[in-house]
């Protein structure tokens, strides 16, 4: 039949109501249809070639089935790209598409791309930022049903996810604790943002855990690049009573340990031990050994922002920013091999 299958085609082949096969295809919200329903209709409008009419669908509900995702300089960083994979497959799947635009931080340009969301009458907006950080969303923006993406704004209104500095921290500390080591460098940001204050209680936080007191002239703060992390780490390493793992704030960082610790004749992870966060792939499996690092959730960030603004848009304008949430993630732990057991003392 082609693309020129109806609805109805769908609801007699797959023997259930028009109702509910437009539940399934727009996967509307707040319906129960079981997983088994769902199959049989999903798999009729696969061999029936089904195709939805996301035009007059648009028209009817006054929608353009559009989102917008507005981001300063996200797009131009590769380690953040899981973020438009998340939310453009999330998208794709729930029959919406999604517009990108990147401001490169400039407030002029950011009101210019506003404008365009606006004359494309995008439906709403993920607010994304290329790193976690809180801001004031735009006024231009106020009308608009808005998610934050990889940030967090003082009006709790606003729905936002963000990922768990803390916890992840205290992942990366665990898992140095697990192997023994008790004497943990932390190489970290001298710039104060939320991961830079998150991670470092995740340290003390896993050390308290463990009974392992806190010890000041284990944490040295550096610009949070691979030079940064070499200085640092050289600090650390010619301490006389010397960390046996360091864990750094990102795998640049890490980068700059693992430099640090070949000039100074020290085996990763015989010697010394080392554990990054972000897991920016190319770093992190291209050093040797392969970088133990903490991972970001970007894919799973993109995707819930989508889900929720989605979810948003099907409830009534009057309850919108009533009820808005704010979502921290976990990261997780990714192991490869620059952790073993802590040296003998």
């Amino acid at each position: 039949m082609g693309s020129k299958a109806s609805i109805r085609d769908v609801a007699a082949a797959a023997g259930v109501s028009v109702t509910t096969v437009s539940h399934v295809l727009n996967n509307k919200s707040g319906t129960r249809v079981s997983p088994e329903t769902r199959e049989r209709v999903e798999s009729a409008a696969r061999q029936l070639g089904y195709a939805a009419n996301g035009l007059a669908r648009g028209l009817r509900l006054q929608r353009s089935q559009t989102l917008g995702l507005l981001s300063d300089v996200i797009a131009t960083t590769p380690h953040a790209g899981r973020i438009i994979l998340g939310a453009q497959e999330t998208a794709s799947a729930r029959g919406w598409v999604l517009m990108l635009l990147t401001t490169g931080g400039d407030p002029e340009v950011e009101r210019r791309e506003i404008q365009a969301l606006a004359q494309h009458r995008v439906d709403g907006v993920l607010y994304a930022t290329m790193y976690h950080r809180v801001v004031r969303v735009p006024d231009e923006l106020a009308p608009m049903p808005v998610v934050l993406l990889d940030a967090t704004s003082a009006d709790p209104a606003w729905p936002s996810v963000v990922p768990d500095e803390r916890g992840g921290g205290e992942v990366a500390v665990r898992e140095l604790l697990t192997h023994g080591h008790r004497r943990i460098g932390f190489v970290t940001n001298v710039d104060d943002i939320p991961a830079t204050r998150g991670r470092l209680l995740g340290y003390q936080a896993a050390l308290r855990e463990a009974g392992v007191p806190f010890r000041p002239e284990l944490v040295h703060a550096e610009v949070s690049d691979s030079h940064g992390g070499y200085r640092a780490s050289r600090d650390l390493l010619g301490l006389p009573d010397r960390p046996t793992a360091l864990f750094c704030f990102n795998d640049r960082m890490a980068m700059g340990a693992y430099r640090a610790a070949a000039e100074l004749g020290l085996r990763i992870p015989t010697d010394l031990s080392v554990i990054g966060f972000d897991n920016q792939e190319l770093i992190a499996e291209g050093l040797f050994p392969g970088l133990s690092t903490v991972a970001l959730p970007h894919y799973e960030m993109g995707a819930w922002a989508v889900e929720t603004m989605v979810d948003l848009l099907n409830q009534p304008k009057g309850t919108r920013r009533r009820t808005a949430r704010q979502v921290v993630m976990p990261c997780p732990l990714v192991r490869r091999d620059s952790v073993a057991a802590a040296p003998p003392a």
